[in-house]
């Protein structure tokens, strides 16, 4: 009966937000509503679910699982929570394959990309702005010319030298903790 339930909760929770953050009021309402956790208990399982990689829903509905109704119970719950997204992406697969030549749907498509584009710019502007300026205040007084040279660094080998991304992750990570620990 608890398989059931896990798998029932985590359908209607993924079927009922959008990701990310939106679905911690639904978590902490279902797991409340059935005596499974209390609110001390859920915040403890979002804030793993957050320092867990990974999607924070899958993540806490694994952890639930687990805690309720051990090894099945994760499976159960992470299954109910991903299947909604795995319905809805075969479906528009689907229909993509079925309508891709359509002339109406290549407009649709051709009119998104400037805005996936300036969604993606927005993101990696606002990244960099938080690494030149760690404080918050945009001023040429509190640049961080140590982020600003990694920034350029790291963007010119993976331009041009084309090297892996993660290496260059780990370098960069690693030269500032290298840098931190000189400086003080």
């Amino acid at each position: 009966m608890i398989y059931i339930e896990l798998f029932v909760s985590f359908l209607l929770i993924g079927f009922t937000s959008f990701g990310g953050m939106s679905m911690i009021p639904l978590i902490n309402a279902e797991m409340l509503s059935h005596g499974w956790m209390t609110a001390t208990e859920v915040s403890d399982i979002v804030a793993i679910a957050e320092m867990t990689p990974g999607p924070i829903a899958v993540n806490a509905a694994t952890f639930v699982g687990n805690r309720l109704a051990g090894f099945t119970g994760a499976i159960v719950a992470t299954m109910g929570c991903i299947l909604p997204s795995c319905l809805i992406v075969s479906l528009l697969a689907y229909l993509y394959r079925k309508y891709r030549q359509m002339d109406m749907l290549q407009n649709v498509l051709t009119c998104l990309r400037p805005a996936v584009v300036a969604l993606i710019a927005s993101a990696g502007l606002e990244i960099l702005r938080q690494v030149i300026w760690p404080g918050g205040v945009i001023s040429l007084s509190e640049v961080d010319v140590i982020g600003l040279v990694m920034a350029v660094a790291a963007f010119i080998v993976l331009r041009w030298r084309k090297w892996n991304p993660i290496l260059v992750m780990l370098l960069c990570g690693a030269a500032r903790l290298g840098i931190g620990l000189i400086i003080g």
